[in-house]
């Protein structure tokens, strides 16, 4: 806590005297309901991050846009942790991916059907998958960092992404880009250069008039990212030895590069539209639907040529196998606003639905012997969400107060469902092959077994909530806002939570802010029900049994002391200060985040121990299982520091200066322990340093943006302060420390004839890697030198990308 306090004071020092980040002073919609409050008037912190910031980057992914924009928000972008190498995780505060609240014009948005299984930073964690929505079809993101359960209901806990989508009823845009990764790998043995990862970009937006003053826009985005490699050599070898017990002589001659570690091949259509009409002077029809197509590929563990895992008689030299994803998202909402009265209304109607189809490629049954295919149907994973609101807010003149009172009164109807479809046969069954000395071989699909028919599931649940939200100008100086919110889940129960925050002007320059809220988050279908199973041989005879994930309320979880999960709940408190003057603002604001009963994965339970209380409960084929549970309680503190400064000049052109800096420190104060397995921790020490040391534990951000005339330009350099990649040794001696690292991004654009703009530019322009795994004596060894990067890094491990942009607007 000191190192956070001395970095708070210091990032806040290092603002004052001149760079800073920050948005203009724009009238904003989240995190109140009271109409003309600005950013800066709001008695809590909210970024505004414009188009422009959005499109001018060399990346097209929104998640990646907004982590180095939003000093409390990271992306890293994980290797071979199946489903989520495709549709990764974000965090805001250093919390998880699921206790941000995504909304889009105010609305909330549809999660993922996919859960975060793997070693990632998320681990455990259903979240709404930001990439499905095309920057093109944005017209500025809104991000309030504060708790916010009683305004918007659950996951509100680390804060509030609003997606705001571009209006515009004329006019219009097409970009075109192109960029690829080329860089320098600092491996042990033997560094490389690589150009790869070749992407290309196709967007635009079109506004056209609805009616007399309506609109209709209407957006499109084309990515096709082609995969990246920073493996390093595999040692190993590879073929059966020779019966004399000499080398093979295709040793000699074998590929080392076998794996594929980075990012993975990627290929999306996005298609939005977002629509206004009036209907009379009191009335508006408004409406958007959204749909795209994502097609993946990530690769797993090679199966070398003496795997048992391999068929020699399919692959002769071993095999890559990939995981494919197949993403299909589709959104549509259509509602009223206007005036009644003195009253204004908003009445809505959406449906949010995301779909995952998992395939494998390039890979085995085993059991299955030459007759095996080489590409399976794993299953899939669907989630959807129908969500029905009607709004209400007027203002009342109070005499003892300088301004109206807002009163904003609401109802909220959710009915989610959640679903579990099983592969085709061969990707989850036991062929029957036997080795060449009697032995079962692996069943299933190699690098990710199909869903069972036995997985298969259907669930279903609703919520209704109500709230209320009072805010006023008790003064000239003095704002005070309040909100309530009752909720009720059909499937746990009730919730109540509720919200005061504060504003005061001290002077015309400087105001102080601060709020106290308690939230809450309730466990999705997808932690609640998530099943996978596979199944393995053992004994002998050989017999089958099952492994895997298990829902919570599971005749195996109940046996190992599952309980049906509750909703997590916090408590925030934050404050801060707001200094404005001429051309720059300052905001510092503290928080401190207190959740009970997060919901987590559970170790994996095995052993003589676990059999015996399965045998006992009448489960005889079950050996290994891990499920969701409560009981994770965490303390995060931090700081954020956002400023920026503006200034023109009359030869040199305009400048803006922008700082950031976020500070954060979580702790696991309790983590369950299993109350008929006595001893076992249910969360370890590998997930408990996850939550606490495995993201950035600070993170600065400082950029100056430059325009004179026809050509304008950026610098912005990123520091992500220390990251751990956890292990499991109780004293942390197989942890990876990663150091501070500083990414440097520039961009240079020219207006070549009116409306048509040219571009190019450098992500990670100093080729950044973070430190080489192996270079760590602990942790050096065959696979640290095959996989040398961590997954945990802040900023990935793809080192520089180089691109170019041409837009035309008109």
């Amino acid at each position: 806590m000191k190192h956070l306090l001395l970095g708070a004071a210091l990032g806040a020092l290092t603002a004052a005297s001149a760079v800073a980040q920050s948005t203009d002073d724009v009238i904003v919609v989240t995190g109140t309901r009271a109409e003309g409050r600005t950013a800066l008037e709001s008695t809590a912190p909210v970024d505004v991050i414009s188009a422009g910031t959005l499109e001018n980057n060399g990346s097209t992914e929104l998640n990646v846009a907004l982590s180095y924009a939003l000093p409390s928000f990271n992306f890293p972008q994980p290797a071979i942790t199946d489903g989520t190498d495709h549709v990764r995780p974000a965090t805001l505060r250093g919390l998880g991916p699921d206790q941000t609240l995504v909304l889009v014009n105010s609305r909330r948005r549809h999660a993922s059907a996919l859960v975060n299984l793997n070693g990632s930073v998320g681990r455990g964690s259903s979240a709404v998958d930001l990439n499905t929505i095309p920057v093109s079809a944005i017209g500025r993101v809104e991000v309030l960092r504060d708790g916010a359960s009683a305004q918007y209901g659950s996951d509100a806990i680390a804060g509030v992404i609003n997606v705001g989508l571009r209006e515009a009823r004329e006019g219009g845009q097409v970009t075109a880009s192109f960029g690829q990764y080329a860089t320098d790998i600092p491996l042990v043995d033997q560094p490389r250069s690589a150009s790869d990862g070749d992407t290309t970009s196709l967007s635009g937006w079109v506004g056209l008039p609805l009616g007399a003053e309506g609109f209709l826009t209407l957006s499109a985005e084309y990515r096709d990212r082609e995969p990246t490699n920073r493996a390093g050599p595999d040692t190993r070898q590879q073929y059966p030895s020779l019966p004399g017990g000499g080398l093979d002589p295709r040793e000699q001659s074998f590929d080392r590069i076998n794996h594929r570690f980075g990012l993975s091949a990627s290929e999306a259509l996005s298609l939005f539209a977002n629509a206004g009409l009036p209907i009379n002077a009191d009335a508006e029809l408004y409406g958007w639907a959204s749909y795209q197509q994502r097609d993946g590929q990530g690769a797993g563990f090679y199966r070398r040529a003496q795997d048992s895992r391999n068929v020699p008689a399919i692959y002769p030299d071993g095999f890559l196998p990939y995981i494919t994803t197949d993403v299909e998202d589709i959104s549509v909402l259509g509602g009223v606003r206007g005036d009644w009265a003195e009253w204004g209304y908003d009445f809505s109607l959406g449906y949010g639905r995301n779909e995952l189809g998992y395939g494998v490629e390039n890979s085995v049954n085993t059991s299955m012997g030459a007759n095996s295919p080489t590409s399976f149907d794993a299953g899939a994973l669907i989630y959807d969400q129908l969500t029905a609101n009607a709004d209400f807010q007027r203002n009342y003149a109070v005499d003892a107060f300088a301004g109206p009172l807002s009163v904003a009164v609401g109802l909220e109807y959710r009915l989610e469902s959640y679903e579990i479809e099983a592969g085709e046969e061969a990707s989850y069954i036991n062929g029957g092959v036997t080795g060449p000395n009697g032995e079962i071989l692996a069943t299933g699909s190699q690098v990710f077994p199909g869903f069972q028919p036995s997985n298969v599931i259907d669930e279903d649940r609703d919520s209704i909530a109500a709230y209320i939200d009072l805010e006023t100008d008790v003064t000239d100086r003095f704002t005070v806002s309040a909100a309530a919110r009752a909720e009720s889940y059909s499937d746990f129960g009730e919730t109540v939570t509720g919200k005061l925050a504060a504003r005061y002007q001290l002077t015309d320059a400087l105001a102080l802010r601060g709020a106290v809220s308690n939230g809450f988050r309730a466990p999705s279908l997808q932690q609640a029900y998530f099943t996978s199973t596979s199944t393995v041989f053992t004994g002998t005879p050989p017999v089958p049994v099952e492994v895997g994930t298990f829902p919570a309320t599971s005749p195996v979880a109940a046996a190992l002391g599952g309980e049906p999960l509750e909703a997590e709940e916090s408590l925030n408190i934050s404050g801060g200060l707001v200094f404005a003057q001429g051309g720059f603002t300052l905001t510092v604001d503290a928080y401190a985040i207190d959740i009970d009963d997060r919901i987590v994965l559970s170790e994996n339970l095995s052993g003589p121990d676990v059999e015996a209380l399965l045998v006992n409960a009448g489960i005889t084929n079950i050996t290994s299982a891990r499920f969701f549970i409560n009981g994770v309680e965490t303390e995060t503190r931090g700081v954020d520091v956002v400023a920026s400064y503006g200034f023109e000049t009359a030869d040199w052109g305009d400048f803006d200066l922008t700082f950031g800096a976020n500070f954060t420190d979580t702790e696991v104060t309790d983590a369950p322990t299993s109350e008929v397995l006595p001893g076992v921790s249910l969360f370890a020490r590998r997930e408990i340093a996850r939550f606490e040391v495995g993201q950035p534990e600070n993170k600065l951000i400082g950029s100056v943006d430059w325009s004179r005339g026809p050509f304008a330009g950026y610098v912005r350099a990123t520091r992500f302060g220390e990251t751990v990649d956890p292990g499991t040794a109780a004293d942390g001696s197989g942890d990876e420390v990663l150091s501070p690292k500083t990414i440097v991004d520039a961009e240079f654009s020219a207006d070549i004839t009116d409306g048509l703009n040219v571009a190019f530019g450098a992500n990670n322009l100093f080729d950044e890697y973070p430190d080489v795994t192996a270079e760590t004596p602990a942790l050096d060894g065959t696979f640290s030198r095959i996989f040398p990067f961590s997954g945990f890094s802040p900023f990935g491990f793809s080192g520089r990308y180089v691109y170019g942009r041409i837009r035309y607007s008109w």
